[in-house]
């Protein structure tokens, strides 16, 4: 099955769920603002990038600055309980088929994964 996670005001994010209606593909939409992961789904998502939780992390996001985010002392558990709490922090838009995933940035490296 594919899955976006998406959000629809994010010029990258609207740019891959083009590029893969463009290769004939119907993914299911998450809208992740909307639909928070879980901190399991998230660890389910770094398994597939092959990431640690900081990769995933937007770290130009004013939630990431005032929250403190940056501090090296945090825990991965840590992390994940801000992505959870705080949904814009994580990176965007993700493409998940099957066991493998893809960050949409650029929108052509989610191809490597279909």
């Amino acid at each position: 099955m594919l899955t976006i996670y998406h959000n629809p005001r994010c010029s990258k994010s609207r740019q891959t769920l083009q590029l893969l209606e463009e290769q004939g593909l119907e993914p299911a939409i998450i809208e992740y603002l909307k639909q928070p992961l879980s901190k399991t789904q998230l660890k389910d998502l770094l398994g597939m990038l092959g990431l640690e939780v900081r990769d995933i992390i937007r770290t130009s996001e004013a939630d990431y600055k005032d929250n403190n985010i940056k501090d090296p002392n945090l825990t991965d558990d840590q992390l994940l309980d801000a992505i959870v709490g705080m949904p814009k922090l994580m990176q965007r838009p993700i493409v998940v088929n099957g066991n493998k995933a893809a960050i949409g940035r650029p929108p052509e490296h989610v191809l490597d994964i279909l």
